[in-house]
Formats: structure tokens, sequence, C-alpha cells
């Protein structure tokens, strides 16, 4: 899909070409950052996720963010090790190295671990869980913040409450990206 008709499209921005990124406790280039092709976030989209951004040095609804992130966890059993204070540092510490201070967004993933085998069952994990953080700047196009966005209604539904918890922000995100393809 082309980035500039994308709903969300963005102005290229070559700062994101040397961003670090934060992987369980370790910044690395993110042209190095890997994940296991067997953790439980890529294989089954067992994992939440929350999207932040930053504004003039200040993440907005940071404490409703992390809120909804550690709910979501508790909600799928899954123990985010580092913490509340040590996500929250991790987020600064990325923000630092990155030098940003304003128009970036931040991704935060946590998933299950790596697995010992493919198979959705979480007794099967063998590492703690992943996390990741990402962030990048992000510019809206002008032509976006003139015009607005165009909106649509989807056929493709998401679960109702009684198959899928609608409050979690998990990575299994499939219903989403068809309504977009």
């Amino acid at each position: 899909m082309n980035t500039e008709t994308a709903a969300q499209g963005y102005l290229p921005d070559p700062r994101n070409e040397g961003v670090l990124v934060w992987v369980n406790g370790t910044l690395v280039p993110k042209a190095q950052a890997v994940v296991s092709v067997f953790d439980a976030g890529f294989g089954f989209g067992d994992g939440v996720w929350e999207g932040l951004r930053l504004v003039r040095g200040v993440i907005l609804q940071r404490e409703a963010h992390l809120d909804r992130l550690f709910e979501g966890a508790r909600a799928i059993a899954l123990e985010i090790p580092q913490g509340r204070a040590g996500i929250n540092a991790a987020i600064d510490g990325v923000l630092a190295a990155n030098g940003m201070e304003d128009g970036a967004h931040l991704r935060l993933m946590v998933t299950r671990g790596v697995k010992a085998t493919a198979n959705q069952d979480p007794r099967f994990i063998l590492s703690g869980p992943t996390v990741v953080i990402t962030a990048e700047y992000k510019t809206p196009r002008p032509e976006t913040k003139a015009k607005g966005l165009a909106l649509f209604t989807s056929t493709f539904r998401t679960s109702g409450p009684d198959v899928f918890d609608l409050r979690l922000n998990s990575h299994s995100r499939l219903n989403l990206i068809q309504a977009l393809i």
C-alpha cells in the first residue's frame, strides 16, 4: 500500500533510519532489532501493546496507557517482569537515547515469550516475556491536517465480547488489518 494514500499516512523522516529500539532491556539499532520466529506474539498474537504519542516533551495520557497495558497483561496472565517503574524507565531511556522531544510515536509490545515449539498452549514458553519498545518520528502529512480524514464503515467486524475482550490491545489485529486492505 502506498503510504501517501493510507489513512494514517505520515511524512517520511530520515531521522528514523538511525533510531534505537529497546528489546528486552537492550537498545539496538532498528535494523538489528529481532524477535524469535518462535515468539508467542509473532506466531500466535499472544501479547499486548500500547501506542504512545510524544508531544512537546510529554507522553500524552501516559498513565492511562500504562494502566491499560498492565491490565491487559493481567487479563491474559502475562507478567511484565520490568514492572511499571521499569517500563517507565525504559520509555524514558528510549526517548533519551534517540534524542526525541516531540513528534514521536512509541509502541510498547509485550508477548508471552519464546516457545519450545509452534503451539498455542502457553505452557510451551521457554523464556520470560519479550518486551519491545519502538520509537519513530511521525509527522502527519500537511494535506491530512488541512483536509482531515475520510472515514468509512468496514464490513469486517470485531468479535463480540463473548468471544474476545474488546478492552485489550492484543497482538491479534487481523480483523482491523482486513478492514484497511
